[in-house]
């Protein structure tokens, strides 16, 4: 495409900016305004991350819709349920390294239900909360099933302290947090997910060490 043609998002204004992802020019406005929104952006184009060092400088609250936002996450948590907190993120980069096109907002969808189902299950009730869309509901049912093996073995395993469900419940609310915090709030965004695959490089089983997830 020349440097004259227009751009094919808009068609109006000049193509100016390669695009990785379309493998074509686009112009600037449209490289803006539909970046992580209808154009799936590489984690290596130049224009994304210098919008992420931008978003680096004016971080983003969490929404006032965010749910469990009433909830006091205890001030131990991350020191008490490191190996928790670790193991689930593991579940989430496992995941998400087979989905290329999996989400923030997928994540952020799954751990939202795992949140709900586990807050159910500390009154002695089991009211599942699955996620109708599939990449957040495959992304559940993967940490449920994880989780469900992990008291399996503790059950079976003499001596070993149980996980309690409410411990479960406040390490999804902490994890739902910091995906909400560490994304940009775009469709497309996979902030979160590229900061939780980057603590497991190349990596089959969680290591048993300190965990590297850093408070957000």
């Amino acid at each position: 495409m020349g440097d004259s043609a227009n751009c094919p998002i808009c068609g109006k204004r000049k193509a100016a900016r390669h695009c990785p992802a379309k493998n074509e020019k686009i112009c600037a406005v449209c490289c803006g305004t539909e970046r992580e929104v209808t154009i799936g952006c590489p984690p290596d184009c130049a224009y994304l991350i210098a919008a992420h060092r931008y978003e680096d400088q004016h971080k983003r609250a969490i929404p006032q819709d965010t749910p469990f936002l009433e909830e006091r996450i205890p001030r131990d948590l991350v020191h008490a349920q490191q190996q928790l907190i670790s193991a689930l993120a593991f579940q989430i980069a496992k995941f998400t390294g087979g989905q290329p096109l999996a989400s923030d907002p997928d994540v952020v969808a799954a751990l939202s239900a795992l949140a709900a189902t586990y807050k159910t299950l500390q009154s002695g009730l089991l009211y599942e909360q699955v996620p109708e869309l599939p990449v957040p509901r495959d992304l559940y049912l993967a940490m449920t099933q994880f989780l469900k093996e992990v008291k399996e073995k503790i059950s079976a395993s003499a001596g070993a302290g149980a996980i309690k469900d409410a411990d479960i419940f406040y390490v999804a609310v902490f994890l739902l947090r910091m995906g909400l915090l560490r994304s940009n709030g775009r469709p497309r965004s996979r902030r979160f997910i590229e900061f939780i695959r980057s603590q497991f490089p190349a990596s089959d089983e969680p290591k048993r060490e300190e965990s590297r997830i850093i408070v957000p």
